[in-house]
């Protein structure tokens, strides 16, 4: 689809698809390096309707015992220096507090405890249910300044940190963050009782994290992973098919009108990451939804996530 055809779907101008795109995104500034063919794909993809909603199991019955969430704010880091970032904590209700608790860590923090996933709300759900072990929540944000994305740009520090491959953003929670919630609470070193999950660029820093590090995390969920050539992300899919396998489970959420802009094809992508992991014989689902680049569907079957990667095999 050309772009008059692309403005004309939207029915509205370049100016005015630009300011949809970033009142959806929240942002204050304009991207100074996105086409405008760019800017009509990405307004699409983040406002369009989808046909999703959260469920019963994402609004805690009364009777369920309710966790409690902390925030505090990181400025410390060794690996992401002159950064700041805000993270949270979830502690569930049942914690027992001899014993160490699974850990499930979140990128773009804030979003997961936003009303589109209610993250603490369905744990508190699953865990009063008993389809889930009492499970510490921690959600961080990126870092807030940085070079932004390439071509596109911007000013925060979440590319560099999601979107890079290799073991850096790794090592940022083994070594830096995830030692701070220790100071606090029992956390099992098993990688079997560690998750880790993202949306978008946080849903490629997922699998990336525990591809390079399946010592510290054997449970992916990623929500529209932006495996894609951001920066080298389309990469990962034949980094899998070369191995050598990892015992991960993984789990893939995109929509048919996810995002298809100067850096990739995310549907396509998702495919071949998809086939890759069946190549290896590592454990996953791949699921394709209707929606574009969101967290509505996956935030829509997120306990039904759950309680696939958390289950247990004989």
């Amino acid at each position: 689809m050309s772009q008059p055809e692309r403005l004309s779907k939207l029915a509205v101008s370049p100016d005015e698809a630009a300011a949809a795109l970033f009142q959806a995104l929240n942002f204050s500034q304009r991207l100074p390096g996105m086409s405008a063919q760019d800017q009509v794909t990405m307004a699409i993809a983040l406002s369009r309707d989808e046909p999703y909603a959260l469920g019963a199991d994402s609004r805690r019955p009364e009777a369920a015992p309710r966790g409690t969430v902390t925030q505090q704010q990181w400025s410390g880091s060794r690996l992401y220096p002159d950064t700041t970032r805000d993270w949270w904590v979830y502690v569930p209700a049942q914690l027992d507090a001899a014993m160490p608790a699974p850990l499930m860590v979140f990128q773009d923090g804030a979003r997961y405890l936003g009303p589109e996933a209610d993250v603490p709300a369905v744990f508190d759900t699953l865990i009063a249910a008993g389809e889930m072990a009492p499970t510490i929540g921690l959600f961080v944000n990126p870092g807030d300044k940085g070079p932004g994305l390439p071509l596109w740009g911007g000013s925060d520090n979440r590319s560099i940190e999601y979107d890079s491959l290799g073991d850096t953003y790794a090592r940022f929670l083994v070594e830096e963050l995830i030692p701070q919630v220790a100071q606090g609470h029992r956390l099992s070193s098993d990688p079997t009782e560690r998750a880790i999950c993202g949306l978008s660029s946080g849903g490629i820093c997922a699998f990336n994290a525990a591809w390079e590090r399946p010592d510290a995390f054997s449970k992916v969920v990623s929500h529209c992973g932006s495996f894609v050539d951001i920066r080298g992300g389309h990469a990962l899919a034949p980094m899998v098919r070369r191995g050598p396998a990892r015992p991960l489970r993984v789990f893939l959420q995109t929509g048919t009108q996810d995002l298809d802009v100067v850096f990739g094809h995310w549907v396509h992508a998702n495919r071949d990451l998809a086939a890759a992991l069946a190549y290896q014989g590592i454990e996953h689902r791949l699921v394709v939804g209707e929606g574009g680049h969101s967290l509505k569907h996956g935030g829509a079957i997120f306990p039904d996530t759950l309680r696939w990667l958390w289950r247990r095999t004989s």
